[in-house]
């Protein structure tokens, strides 16, 4: 017996990939005499590695960055093998020996890793240099060890901790890759990320690995006008009802009605990314009118005011405003937390 289609999801993430492009290309341009790479992890940061991995492509990215190994076998579906980076690194033997037989380059981040590298046959990688963020990365202590001699090191990297403030720890930071850069051969070096491709030529050096400006994110008020949103949640109307005065809305009653009004309740909610903290925050919006969100957000709902979009039914889509610098300032997420907690309930366009 086949199985029925499955009805559409009321849940869509509509992605402009022609913004994404863009930003991909005047990330480029900003990078001066350095290439763009793409940050990818995280499913690219939300929106889906199979739908964003082939427009960088096609744009001219050709250096890839994943977390995890298990982030691998997607991007290779898009992408060559040398092209691809795996921050982690090898903890295991098994980790090595997937680098290898894939062909990803892992970045190596200790003498650990380092020494398990080589033990499973080695071959090109690169390297983490830890200049001050003291998360992963070599120290800087470790580079006189005669073991990272042996290393095939394709890239020298490291990786600002402030680089969306003015602050003298970049500069710090700068001196000291720069100072590693004399120390440890390399094909090429990268140390920018997003914003520290705004912080101007000085830190791009030969490769430059943009994550959160690409999807639509701005790091810092030199990329405000030129980074692009790229995608737009849109959430069905499930119900839409009538509410009397003295009508409380959603869990622990943190809405109620002072007069009677017309309210839809909302495919959209915390599971799928829109966390609790836009309660009583955050709008959604029909035909270009605000629907504030009345009460706290659930896990699977949200309810709207609708009383200025009279015309509203059940099945109409309503946008999710989503510019990430705004929503950031109205939740008090980060940029990053934004995009990278979107569920799996969308359907991606």
């Amino acid at each position: 017996m086949n199985s029925p289609d499955l009805p559409p999801p009321t849940l869509r993430l509509q992605l402009d990939s022609d913004a994404l492009a863009t930003n991909w290309r005047a990330l480029d341009k900003l990078s001066h005499s350095a290439r763009a790479g793409a940050a990818v992890k995280a499913n690219a940061y939300g929106l889906g590695v199979d739908k964003v991995v082939p427009i960088l492509r096609e744009a001219g990215a050709a250096d890839f960055f994943v977390a995890h190994w298990s982030e691998v076998p997607e991007v290779l579906r898009h992408v060559a093998p040398g092209s691809v980076a795996v921050l982690h690194g090898p903890i295991r033997s098994e980790d090595a020996q997937f680098a290898r037989a894939t062909g990803v380059r892992p970045v190596i981040n200790s003498l650990h890793q380092a020494r398990l590298w080589l033990d499973n046959g080695g071959g090109p990688c690169d390297l983490m240099v830890d200049t001050g963020i003291n998360r992963l990365g070599l120290p800087l202590e470790a580079l006189a060890d005669p073991l990272l001699a042996q290393l095939e090191i394709n890239a020298l990297l490291s990786h600002l901790a402030s680089a969306d403030e003015d602050v003298a720890q970049n500069a710090r930071q700068l001196a000291a890759f720069e100072d590693v850069s004399r120390q440890i051969p390399a094909k090429s070096r990268s140390l920018a990320n997003s914003a520290g491709i705004a912080l101007g030529s000085d830190y791009a050096f030969d490769l430059t690995r943009p994550g959160i400006a690409l999807y639509g994110g701005v790091p810092r008020p030199e990329l405000d006008g030129v980074i692009r949103q790229v995608v737009r949640p849109q959430a069905a109307v499930l119900q839409v009802r009538d509410l009397a005065a003295g009508d409380s809305v959603g869990y622990n009653a943190t809405f109620t009605a002072g007069e009677p009004m017309r309210v839809a309740t909302v495919s959209l909610g915390y599971a799928d990314g829109f966390l609790r903290c836009w309660s009583g925050r955050g709008r959604l919006r029909f035909q270009g009118s605000d629907l504030p969100l009345l009460g706290r957000v659930s896990m699977d709902m949200v309810v709207v005011d609708c009383r200025s979009a009279p015309n509203i039914c059940e099945g109409d889509w309503l946008d999710v405003p989503y510019s990430l610098p705004e929503a950031s300032a109205i939740t008090g997420l980060s940029q990053y937390e934004l995009l990278t907690t979107l569920g799996r309930r969308y359907l991606r366009e």
